[in-house]
């Protein structure tokens, strides 16, 4: 099986689905997958399995596939994020994803200020030292990296296992925004800043004024992403 076809095949059945094109309880034969893409019986089969395991189709016997509401879909799973962001119309997964790190990012600064290593305390300040002068030199694409290690490493720091393993969130969350153009094309001085202050409170053991300097991480974050949600409907589930 050729790993293209089924990448292709899967990431285009997903964006159909989180985009409404396929709509809730709509049924998809596997006759009709083969037709759309051109691919063989077993491409669309493997394709249908990950939708399956994210939850968001169900096969239904003797009739095909059918897609499953939102409530259904696992949407901490890093696929569903990123088609999910991937859309044109994405402010309310960014909203989402942006209240979520709001609420779990300030609460683990505060905790890695209590229960972080010294080992992992060094690694924060080198990580945010390097962050601000790679923000400086423009290069997007090392500043994310660098970014999504700092914020992994600050939920892993936490010694919450929860939070450690909201890395992946994170990363989808990085990475749409600097891929779609959603960043600034080249860091705040303040943002900078306020990195080198949480590994710095981190490692002086000062719970508080990490939260603090987090939270305005975070505030900062919601002022550069708020009005792409602007006016948008909050989610609820059924």
């Amino acid at each position: 099986m050729s790993g293209g076809l089924h990448a292709r095949v899967l990431n285009d059945l997903g964006l159909s689905i989180v985009s409404g094109e396929i709509s809730p309880e709509s049924t998809i034969l596997a006759e009709q997958l083969e037709e759309r893409y051109g691919v063989s019986r077993s491409v669309v089969r493997e394709a249908v399995r990950v939708l399956q395991s994210l939850g968001m189709v169900a096969s239904v016997k003797r009739v095909g596939m059918r897609v499953q509401p939102m409530s259904l879909w696992s949407l901490y799973d890093p696929l569903v994020i990123r088609w999910r962001l991937e859309q044109t119309e994405n402010g309310k997964q960014l909203r989402s994803l942006t209240e979520l790190r709001t609420a779990i990012e300030p609460q683990a600064a505060q905790l890695a200020a209590t229960y972080a290593s010294e080992e992992t305390s060094g690694e924060l300040l080198a990580l945010a030292a390097r962050m601000r002068s790679v923000g400086r030199s423009g290069d997007l694409e090392l500043f994310l990296e660098l970014d999504i290690r700092f914020h992994s490493l600050v939920l892993a720091a936490s010694g919450n296992e929860m939070f450690a393993r909201l890395d992946r969130v994170i990363a989808e969350v990085l990475t749409g925004r600097t891929h779609r153009g959603l960043m600034p094309s080249q860091p705040h001085e303040e943002a900078l800043q306020l990195h080198v202050d949480v590994a710095d409170a981190i490692q002086g053991k000062r719970p508080e004024d990490a939260y603090t300097s987090m939270e305005r991480i975070m505030s900062r974050t919601i002022d550069e992403v708020e009005p792409i949600w602007a006016g948008e409907p909050r989610i609820f589930l059924d």
